[in-house]
């Protein structure tokens, strides 16, 4: 056997990447070099070097932009040359920050944050400037258009640990006398002997710097090994373990492309030894970054949108957190209930007051993105909002035995398979707005293929009513009793010829143009199992119903949308939680339990719904597509497909949140090749090239402690592309119907009821509590009020943009259509006067002219 030296074992193990994990298999072994490897591109004119841009060089430039590098900290700048602004990845004046300290301090100069789990499951952090610049670990590379900078986070650098514990008698003799003078001092000051017992121990307090290294050389020199590492942690009965360097491999490529700045991470060049996964990144946290001195707004994509404005003193309040996409309900714990407005954009930047602004657009990781903002005051002085990336997620298992219990972490088998690319787009002057932000992204999405075409009042038969949208509910599954012996059966609410009543009684209030979801039709009602298949219930009137229904709808003009769960389902003959709900990390399927409204908690009491496995989608699509064609419903109502985002932890078959994404994508594709309009609840980004109407759209932010103003970022995004309305009124939280109707004209949005033709004590004992208020007959006559008065206005500019909405006075917003013509809003309990009008009481004026 070849007896290898320990300590050039040691080294060799800690300086190599053989024991680290690489995001795919066979990732090639390197280590990140130093910046001597940096080759800058041509040097830019003179000119172009000012103040702000000092110690750095020129790497790529084009029509637009400028794109500028430090090769001793790998902090970058863009210049825009259209306006002249400099935007940076770290704050320039950093260093006199007069609050941020210790590793917060830090962070000021890193470009990129590691979350990684030790091995008790607990989170610690690198960044590349504590754990790789400050020991001259990054190298850069150039590329076409940018630059890619790598780094390695931690040093092999051989400590006191990696020396044997203790030596015996007749080991240090061994040693010594190999030894000349110089090793033979070493070692006697590295190893003192213990008066109680035949043995030297080590001197850790002597072996630093100097003797450290002279130490290593005279137990190189001797010739020790590992067998006698063993052999002596046998005979003196210690063990010890050889220490594990913890080195980490990161990149980033900056590129310039055409007027904005593309960062990318690929994620296979993430590298972290086994033991240790990298569970979250964080990507340019201060990329133009505001100071105490500045003015301006962090915009936060919170439901339809918020500004957090800059020093606004909110330091005592959480910082601002959100996932996008909302939460993976695969990773929901029991007890959780988020009450808030999901992300349905994944977008962020930040507003220069007078001055400049930046979008960042998320192109690739956003389904395991998060949004992050804080406000100067309480980590450091600045201001800013940034993307982290979830890359291995964490749960915990709990084990049992002679009553004792254990817990232990839980691991993603595999890095997510997406990299985390972030656009970064540029605006000044009048664009330099969160109106400029949402009007270029809307471009953005228009170029890229994220919305679908445009229609206009010719195309819809010169149609300008605003939509109503009704849902109604058909049946739903009920405890009954006959002779005292409970069973279930489905309770009829709206039957197909109670739903023509009620589109009647409408009509004759004028209420016209009905967008008509209809929920609870088939295979078991409203909680109906998985669409694999299709049967109409009895109950509501049967196939031959649906028929004449679909008939009926058609010949009075009337959009039909029969509603369909496919992401959530409910156990039973077609579906076995077992096999076809998505796993959680511990292993178990993943099961929602309905939200208990009054203790703001789920009802573990009651019956739960479970995740639907993303691979299990498609196929239920197709059957549902196959079953609906006989029917020629012309739509379909997507209950959660745009709406829920959700993993697979089955062991060896994970399907993490990008892939589910992809998944979501190709069954939307599929539905929208059938030649259905789409109307979907929510509206998630990856949906909208998609879907025509969309229900339950942000019509408000979560009013988080930390926001400023809410606005309607989503509405101008997305309008005169995709029509869409709010939560319905009168299952919202909106007590008065003058807040509702503002709320409609300012943000453009059609009005919303559900219904059902029963009374409302049918729902009672029920599992859906959350239908207490549904009795058509007791909306009928408001809800036709509301629809006239918000149709009055807003079927002039139907098919319009919001170009522009401001904030003119508390409580009071200004919105403008692309025609020019403007609706005043006032919240307020009392007049006010705006633009040179009054606006009385929870009321609103109208103005300009179309064009």
């Amino acid at each position: 056997m070849v007896r290898k030296p320990l300590l050039i074992a040691c080294l060799a193990a800690m300086i190599g990447l053989a024991g680290c994990s690489g995001s795919h298999p066979g990732a090639a072994d390197e280590t990140a070099g130093t910046s001597d490897a940096f080759t800058p591109g041509a040097p830019l004119a003179a000119s172009f070097t000012d103040a702000q841009l000092s110690g750095m060089k020129g790497i790529a430039e084009n029509e637009y932009l400028q794109l500028f590098v430090d090769d001793q900290t790998g902090a970058i700048a863009v210049r825009d040359k259209r306006s002249g602004d400099i935007w940076h990845s770290n704050p320039p004046d950093r260093d006199q920050d007069p609050i941020a300290s210790g590793v917060n301090k830090d962070l000021l100069s890193a470009q990129l944050k590691l979350d990684y789990y030790n091995r008790f499951g607990q989170l610690q952090s690198i960044n590349t400037y504590t754990d790789s610049v400050a020991h001259k670990q990054i190298a850069f590379e150039p590329i076409p258009d940018g630059v890619r900078v790598t780094w390695q986070f931690g040093t092999a650098e051989r400590t006191a640990a990696d020396l044997p514990l203790m030596l015996s008698e007749a080991r240090f003799k061994e040693l010594s006398g190999k030894l000349d003078r110089t090793g033979q001092r070493a070692l006697t000051i590295a190893y003192k002997k213990d008066p109680d017992k035949p043995v030297y121990v080590r001197n850790d307090s002597a072996l630093s710097g100097l003797q450290l290294a002279r130490t290593f050389k005279a137990f190189e020199d001797a010739g020790y090994t590992e067998e006698d590492l063993q052999q002596d942690m046998e005979e003196l009965g210690f063990t010890q373990e050889k220490p594990e360097a913890r080195i980490f491999l990161a990149a980033i490529e900056y590129t310039l492309d055409g007027d904005n700045l593309l960062v990318n991470v690929p994620v296979a060049d993430i590298r972290y030894p086994e033991g240790f996964p990298v569970g979250e990144v964080s990507v340019l946290s201060f990329f133009g970054a505001g100071g105490q001195d500045d003015r301006g707004s962090i915009f936060v994509p919170d439901g339809s949108g918020a500004l957090i404005h800059f020093n606004n003193g909110k330091t005592m309040v959480p910082a601002y957190r959100q996932t996008v996409y909302g939460t993976d309900l695969t990773m929901e714990r029991t007890e959780d209930a988020i009450r808030e407005q999901a992300v349905r954009l994944p977008v962020f930047g930040i507003i220069r007051e007078g001055e400049s602004a930046f979008l960042a657009i998320i192109e690739q990781g956003a389904s395991v993105a998060s949004i992050n903002a804080d406000v100067a005051g309480r980590l450091n002085s600045y201001n800013y909002v940034y993307p982290s990336f979830q890359m291995i997620n964490k749960d915990e298992v709990t084990l049992q035995a002679d009553d004792q219990h254990r817990t232990l972490p839980k691991f993603q088998e595999r890095p997510v398979r997406t990299d985390f690319t972030i656009r970064y787009a540029f605006l000044s002057g009048r664009e330099a707005s969160y109106a400029g932000m949402a009007q270029y992204y809307q471009q953005y999405l228009e170029r890229t293929g994220g919305l679908p075409r445009r229609q206009t009042d010719r195309e819809t038969d010169g149609e300008t009513d605003m939509p109503f949208y009704l849902q109604l509910i058909g049946s739903i599954d009920k405890k009954k009793h006959v002779v005292g012996i409970p069973y279930r059966a489905l309770e009829p609410l709206t039957t197909f010829e109670q739903a023509k009543t009620i589109i009647r009684r409408l009509q004759e209030r004028g209420v016209h143009r009905i967008n008509l979801k209809y929920a609870g039709w088939f295979n078991g009602g409203l909680d109906h199992s998985v669409p694999e298949r299709i049967a109409v219930d009895r109950a509501v009137g049967g196939s031959r119903g649906l028929r004449e229904f679909t008939a009926f709808v058609r010949e009075q003009g009337i959009s039909f949308f029969p509603d369909v769960a496919v992401v959530m389902a409910h156990s039973g003959k077609s579906f076995r939680e077992s096999k076809d709900a998505a796993r959680t990390l511990r292993g178990v399927p993943a099961a929602i339990y309905p939200l208990d409204p009054a203790l703001g908690r789920r009802d573990v009491g009651r019956s739960p719904s479970y995740v639907v496995s993303p691979r299990l989608v498609g196929s239920y699509v197709e059957g549902m597509l196959d079953g609906i064609a006989a029917y020629e419903t012309g739509g379909i109502s997507l209950r959660d497909l745009a709406d829920r985002l959700n993993s697979d932890y089955r062991k060896r078959r994970t399907i993490d949140r990008a892939e589910s994404e992809s998944i979501s994508v190709r069954a939307l594709q599929r539905i929208h090749e059938a030649d259905l309009n789409i109307m979907a609840e929510g509206g998630n980004a990856y949906a909208l090239p998609y879907v025509t109407d969309i229900t339950n759209a942000p019509l408000a932010s979560s009013g988080f402690k930390i926001e400023d103003e809410t606005i309607p970022f989503y509405q101008m995004v997305i309008r005169g592309y995709i029509d869409y309305t709010g939560a319905p009124f009168n299952l919202s939280h909106y007590s008065n119907e003058r807040q509702y109707v503002l709320r409609c004209l300012e943000y453009g949005s059609g009005v919303s009821f559900t219904w059902i033709h029963e009374p409302n004590y049918k729902v009672k004992d029920t599992d859906h509590h959350d239908l207490y208020a549904v009795h058509y007959a007791l909306w009928m006559d408001k809800a036709a009020d509301i629809y006239r008065e918000v149709n009055e206005v807003l079927k002039d500019v139907r098919h319009e943009r919001i170009v522009a909405h401001e904030k003119l006075d508390e409580g009071v917003f200004k919105t403008v259509y692309e025609s020019g013509m403007s609706v005043i809003v006032n919240y307020n309990g009392h007049p006010v006067t705006a633009e040179g009008r009054t606006i009385e009481a929870e009321s609103y004026v109208t103005g300009g002219e179309r064009s």
